[in-house]
């Protein structure tokens, strides 16, 4: 026996069933906690719910309550059967229960139900501070305020708000309530152009420094109307020129628009009584022409157009020389012109420049007339005639002839 014992091959098996007895007992501890961890229907598991809404058991007629966390952390355990619904459903209530106390500071502890008894619940905070008040319920006036109104359209004016209801009845302690120092609405007017009906609202709740109050407001919106505006007037509108048009052109007629509507705010368009266009430099104005012309409008208003449509007629004076005097009349009558001995003269021609650069010499007809004259010397009329619409002037405008 002492010789087993003192073999060396005895010594290793020994050694190796130990390690083989170690190695089978750590791996089946290790499996079942492993097991332990999987989870099945009929296993635990372990389920958290980081935002649980946390509710108020509180006699709401008398009291009102402060230091109440909205959500509260819930975490728990069971068989994953049945938490998973419950999670899933979230058909349980957390609360904490007010209604045994009084007025002042109380530590109150987090309460839940309808939740199974085989389920394990913790709740994070478990108690919280609460402080107890009596209630005060007191009516205050809603107010609007119009936000950009920088922004709004120019030409575009707004109405007064119009809410209903036009109060509201905020719920606190008594030191809240004291506190509120505006009660308001906002319309945000930026880029406004049509009317608001009947918006509804959130009134929101302001201290004196303009910090949120959080107080029970009801109700909690209001409807509010808001009429938008554009009014306008017909104002006459004015042709501004500057400048003289070149020597051989006149003006006739300066055509546009006797009025133009523009728009504005009321007490503005009240002390507008024309409107006048840019200023039309004539010196760079070589024919008749429509041109667009920037409209100068008084500040505040505005219109559908920024500029007009102004047509400006314009008559040309045209000097053709030499146009020659006819020395026989269509009966064949003949006669003698002594003055001018060149028997030509000059005319101007006037009218619309469109006709005048038209105007050939060859479309002048230089015209003596010779009724109720005898033979002899005289001194007669010359009448030039071409085409209509134009005035035609001679140099000189009588001539001398003789008669046979």
């Amino acid at each position: 026996m002492d010789k087993l014992f003192q073999s060396k091959w005895f010594i290793r098996i020994i050694s190796l069933a130990l390690a083989i007895t170690l190695y089978l007992f750590v791996t089946v501890e290790t499996d079942e906690a492993d097991d332990s961890r999987i989870p099945t229907g009929s296993s635990n598991e372990v389920q958290v719910i980081d935002e649980m809404p946390l509710g108020i058991k509180i006699d709401s007629e008398n009291y009102v309550v402060s230091g109440v966390p909205e959500h509260v952390k819930v975490t728990l355990e069971g068989r994953t059967s049945v938490i998973t619904p419950i999670v899933r459903q979230q058909n349980f209530n957390v609360f904490v229960d007010l209604r045994d106390l009084t007025e002042g500071e109380h530590t109150v502890e987090v309460e839940y139900e309808n939740i199974p008894e085989n389920v394990t619940v913790y709740i994070e905070p478990k108690t919280i501070d609460v402080i107890i008040e009596k209630r005060m319920a007191k009516e205050f006036q809603v107010q609007v305020e119009l936000i950009n109104e920088d922004q709004l359209p120019l030409g575009y004016e707004l109405g007064v708000p119009v809410v209903e209801p036009q109060t509201v009845t905020l719920i606190s302690s008594e030191a809240i309530i004291e506190q509120v120092a505006l009660v308001k609405v906002f319309i945000d007017v930026k880029d406004l152009t049509e009317s608001i009906r009947n918006r509804e609202l959130p009134v929101n709740v302001y201290d004196i420094q303009g910090n949120d109050l959080n107080v029970r407001v009801e109700p909690e919106t209001v409807m509010v109307s808001l009429q938008v505006d554009r009014p306008s007037k017909l104002v006459p509108l004015k042709v501004r020129t500057t400048g003289e048009l070149p020597d051989d052109l006149e003006l006739e007629a300066i055509e546009a628009p006797e009025e133009i509507e523009i728009f504005g705010k009321r007490a503005i368009l009240n002390e507008i009584t024309e409107v006048q266009t840019e200023e039309i430099d004539l010196s760079k104005i070589t024919k008749s022409d429509t041109i667009e012309v920037d409209i100068d409008f008084p500040e505040g208003t505005t219109a559908d157009k920024e500029t007009v449509k102004v047509t400006l007629k314009l008559n040309k004076r045209k000097i053709f020389n030499d146009v020659s005097i006819p020395n026989q009349l269509a009966n064949g009558t003949t006669y003698d012109i002594l003055t001018p001995e060149n028997a030509k003269v000059d005319v101007e021609a006037f009218g619309s420049d469109l006709v005048i650069d038209r105007l050939q010499k060859s479309d002048i007809r230089a015209i003596v007339n010779l009724s109720n004259t005898t033979s002899g010397t005289h001194e007669v009329d010359l009448t030039i005639e071409g085409p209509r619409g134009i005035t035609l002037e001679s140099e000189p405008k009588k001539i001398t002839i003789s008669i046979p």
